[in-house]
């Protein structure tokens, strides 16, 4: 028996010398990073890490970024972006050591991370002992993961305030529960930056390629004048950034049966304040129209989002509401029973994704919008599978542009993309004609230098000055009030 004793006493001395030695080597990775910029809240993050990362490549800043979102990437200084491994598909928060680690191998000016981290805890040891975030990012307080860090949006908000940087600085869109961020930043000591989305103008937004609100875009904004990237470099650099898999999109198809379909895919926005706000806009620009069908797909382990998606139809205000997944009863019962349309159960988590993609486009008529609800996994990704195999319709249908004064939160969208480009290289400004981005995902090479990882020298080859602008990353201090 003290044979055992001994042996368990000579285990846990050695996982702790092993734990001591993997966080110092960390720290190490870290302190090669001086810029350290850590995104969390409920909705739009991957979208938000994306545009600080564009903004501060704009401005010459060596940037590696990583998302985590609908399909995680790490994304490289000159913008190309791989898919991040994971061994049995499985996320962990423990796989911030190895991006870190890797992104440390660049030596560059600044590291855009994603917090992935749900139960209030481990978003703490993100923050305190994974990243050690020198400008965080809480860009709002949606109605999601209230088993984790509800059970009301005020402990919602308490929680995600765990990622908050010790004595460093925050930005955030929040508006209804702000003066909870205000607290909980006064007792850590860390400066918060609301910016006010409505400082975008509507050109600005014109810009983009791809779908994306004010609020992102005013975060991004206020990230990059704390780190001296000028406004106009930075809304070019972040025009350039490749958007999210993720991101709201809609595509136009021809089915088989020569029937035409606008499909919005807004599953990326799975609860249902951003559900809604988004369907809002794309009907308000003219993307997708009346009839209008909604998909909802259906989660085993999301059995309150499938009711919360369920409990909007009225609002959304469908022909039909189709159901997919499993349990589709779970949204069935969310839906309230007076509401007039059409609900059509095609559910089955095992069943065929191309019979039900078949039976589902049966159901629509000739001309109609499709929109889908919920969170992708699952019988959602096969069905967009299937749903990619269509053939684009590219008939030339003009953009009907939308008078300035009816653009809160929006931008253009490109209704008939030329079927040569690359879908994200092309958008129709209002007062212009088509343009192609600047942005090249094949080469290796940004704003016209070549990027070499061992032989890189950021003040050289960028010509970032030493004056970062109202943050400094090494005292952690705030010389300017923004």
């Amino acid at each position: 028996m003290l044979f055992l004793y001994i042996v368990l006493l000579l285990s846990c001395a050695t996982l702790l010398v092993a734990g001591i030695l993997e966080q110092r080597r960390h720290d190490a990775s870290l302190d090669q990073i001086p810029i350290r910029v850590l995104v969390n809240g409920i909705r739009g993050k991957s979208s938000i890490t994306r545009l600080c990362a564009g903004a501060l490549r704009g401005g010459g800043l060596v940037t590696v970024a990583k998302t985590t979102g609908t399909a995680a990437r790490f994304i490289h200084p000159d913008a190309t972006e791989e898919p991040v491994y994971r061994k049995f598909g499985l996320a962990n928060v423990v796989e911030q050591i190895g991006i870190v680690r890797r992104a440390a191998t660049y030596r560059p000016d600044a590291l855009v991370i994603e917090c992935m981290a749900v139960m209030p805890a481990l978003q703490e040891i993100n923050q305190e002992k994974l990243i050690r975030s020198t400008i965080g990012v809480l860009c709002n307080v949606r109605e999601d993961h209230l088993a984790e860090m509800g059970p009301t949006l005020d402990d919602v908000a308490r929680s995600l305030s765990r990622s908050m940087p010790v004595g460093g600085v925050c930005v955030t869109a929040e508006r209804d529960r702000l003066h909870i961020l205000q607290e909980e930043a006064d007792k850590r000591r860390c400066q918060l930056i609301a910016v006010d989305p409505e400082t975008v103008s509507d050109e600005e937004l014109r810009g983009f390629s791809w779908f994306t609100f004010k609020e992102n875009v005013a975060i991004a904004l206020a990230v990059a004048e704390l780190l001296g990237v000028d406004r106009d470099t930075a809304m070019r650099g972040m025009w350039e950034a490749p958007p999210d898999p993720g991101v709201l999109s809609v595509e136009r198809y021809v089915t088989t049966d020569g029937k035409k379909l606008r499909f919005a895919n807004v599953f990326a926005a799975n609860d249902p304040e951003s559900t809604l706000m988004n369907v809002q806009q794309l009907e308000t620009l003219g993307a997708i129209r009346r009839p209008l069908n909604v998909i909802i797909n259906c989660r085993p382990d999301r059995v309150e989002r499938n009711a919360q998606m369920g409990a909007i139809v009225p609002e959304l205000g469908p022909d039909t509401v189709f159901l997919i997944g499993h349990p589709t009863k779970s949204a069935r019962d969310g839906i309230p029973a007076g509401w007039p349309g059409r609900v059509v159960d095609l559910g089955g988590d095992r069943r065929d994704p191309h019979e039900l993609t078949r039976d589902l486009l049966a159901e629509l008529g000739p001309e109609s919008s499709l929109v889908a609800v919920g969170n992708i996994h699952g019988q959602g990704e096969l069905f967009l599978e299937c749903l990619s195999e269509l053939p684009l319709d590219d008939t030339d249908e003009p953009v009907v542009p939308v008078p300035a004064d009816d653009m809160s939160d929006t931008l253009t969208i490109a209704l008939a993309r030329p079927p040569e480009t690359e879908p994200y290289s092309w958008v129709a400004p209002l007062d212009g004609p088509a343009q192609h981005g600047g942005h090249h995902r094949g080469d290796h090479q940004y704003g016209g230098h070549e990027y070499d990882a061992q032989q890189h020298t950021p003040q050289q080859t960028y010509g970032v000055p030493a004056q970062r602008g109202a943050y400094d990353a090494n005292d952690q201090s705030m010389r300017n009030q923004p």
